[in-house]
């Protein structure tokens, strides 16, 4: 529990470091790991289901060879493709849209320098090294996220390429 606590205090304590941008930061990358996590979930608990009940289907079907049975066919594989495929783009806006707010808040903190230094001169090197380290916190935390994000979400967009395959494979194309 006392690791928690000091847990969320480094926490809190870089995120006030930062500034604002870093909470819209934060946003983006647990929008972009629930829905990843979800997608894993997805592929790993449903699609199974939902694979096994598209082969069984098509092995109850006694016509496999007409041009009808072969549209079936490609209106199942399309199917499962978009269910594979649902909000993989969305991952892929959050993991491009981190580095963008990252740098906003690089944006930002510059700004707050350069207010620093209108109002108290070029005197003070402790107050502008804080705006300094308010602009580029946000930077390198939104390139973390983007990177952490971007692992994932190709080896997801790799496994979601094999599930399809694997499914095409799975019903005969006679």
């Amino acid at each position: 529990m006392v690791y928690l606590v000091e847990l969320w205090e480094s926490i809190r304590d870089f995120l006030g470091t930062g500034g604002d941008v870093l909470y819209v930061v934060m946003g983006a990358l647990f929008l972009m790991w629930v829905l990843m996590i979800e997608r894993y979930w997805f592929l790993t608990g449903v699609f199974p289901k939902l694979k096994k009940q598209i082969i069984s289907n098509w092995d109850a079907r006694q016509d496999t060879t007409s041009w009808y049975a072969h549209k079936i066919r490609d209106a199942w594989i399309s199917e499962a493709n978009e269910k594979l495929n649902a909000r993989i783009l969305l991952i892929k806006t959050c993991v491009a849209i981190c580095p963008l707010i990252g740098l906003l808040g690089t944006v930002t903190g510059m700004i707050a320098v350069f207010e620093i230094m209108a109002v108290q001169g070029t005197g003070n090197p402790r107050l502008m090294a804080s705006g300094i380290s308010m602009a580029t916190i946000p930077t390198m935390a939104g390139m973390v996220a983007a990177l952490s994000g971007m692992f994932f979400a190709s080896r997801l967009e790799s496994r979601v390429r094999r599930a399809k395959e694997k499914l095409v494979d799975s019903l005969p194309h006679h």
